[in-house]
């Protein structure tokens, strides 16, 4: 076993610092800008008449579908990070994953867009501007919650120590990682041969989210083999209930996406809150309990 940990953590570690590097972020990210230029081209030369062909009919009408492909890749790029931050804290992937969440929500508040004619007018369309707005400031709540979240973080206790148990816990996880990184991988694949050869393709990031779910119960049991104790599960099951609830909200309908979404971070906040307040070892209440 220990050398399936020493693999995985040879194999993790690499990958991991060559797509967190400066040159590799600056790379995707004029990645980006080329293909939201090339996707407004493309859709110009397709309303012209120019861009026919198989090319010409997967190419949409719409300058909004533009900013919806940008929005697709970034957040493509999100869940590629979500992966990478598994193997840190179980509270710090939740904090990943709201950051991943509230991207999603933008990205349907444009998506929405794509309804509007061009050029814009509300006349018509006052219900998709309605979900417009839900969506948008839903991700603005949950993007203050977030940082709300992140100070509660600061206080939560590291319930393992350095050393062998927490290498091999680490190691544990990162292989979970490389098995999402591989399914990613091989999802994003089908999808793409689906769309190439004209069949409709699925809901990439609600399947993606889905099998995330089974990760993040993996992850819970994983920690309990190394924190058995009930503080510990209860605080990382508690997180999986949180990002189940965030796997919810991606698949609502319009307004309970947001209800629920804003529901799972006030519920991560609150849980860790209350983890600070009566588990903590600085906390009063831990204090008196030890007297």
């Amino acid at each position: 076993m220990d050398t399936l940990y020493c693999w995985a953590t040879y194999a993790f570690d690499p990958l991991h610092h060559f797509w967190e590097k400066d040159s590799t972020q600056r790379t995707v990210a004029g990645f980006l800008v080329v293909v939201f230029l090339f996707a407004l081209a493309g859709i110009e030369l397709k309303r012209q008449g120019i861009l026919t062909g198989p090319l010409g009919d997967m190419t949409p009408t719409s300058h909004y579908m533009a900013i919806n492909l940008a929005f697709t890749l970034v957040l493509i790029l999100e869940v590629i990070s979500l992966i990478f931050t598994l193997p840190c804290s179980i509270s710090k992937a939740v904090g990943k994953q709201f950051e991943i969440l509230a991207l999603i929500m933008l990205r349907s508040a444009f998506k929405t867009l794509a309804e509007f004619p061009e050029p814009i007018t509300i006349t018509g369309h006052e219900q998709e501007l309605w979900i417009i707005l839900s969506d948008g400031g839903g991700a603005i709540v949950i993007f203050g919650l977030l940082g709300v979240y992140t100070l509660l973080r600061r206080n939560l206790e590291e319930t393992l120590k350095k050393g062998g148990p927490l290498f091999k816990f680490v190691a544990a996880k990162k292989i979970v990682a490389l098995v999402m990184l591989a399914t990613f991988v091989g999802m994003g694949i089908q999808n793409a041969t689906l769309f190439l050869s004209g069949e409709k393709p699925f809901h990439f990031f609600q399947s993606f989210y889905t099998v995330l779910i089974f990760s993040d119960i993996l992850l819970v049991l994983i920690a309990q083999r190394f924190l058995p104790e009930f503080k510990a599960v209860f605080r990382n099951s508690g997180f999986a209930l949180a990002t189940l609830l965030i796997r919810l909200a991606l698949t609502a309908p319009p307004y309970y996406n947001v209800m629920i979404g804003v529901a799972s971070a006030v519920f991560a906040c609150l849980l860790t809150l209350v983890y600070n307040v009566f588990c903590s070892s600085a906390s009063r209440f831990n204090s008196h309990t030890r007297a």
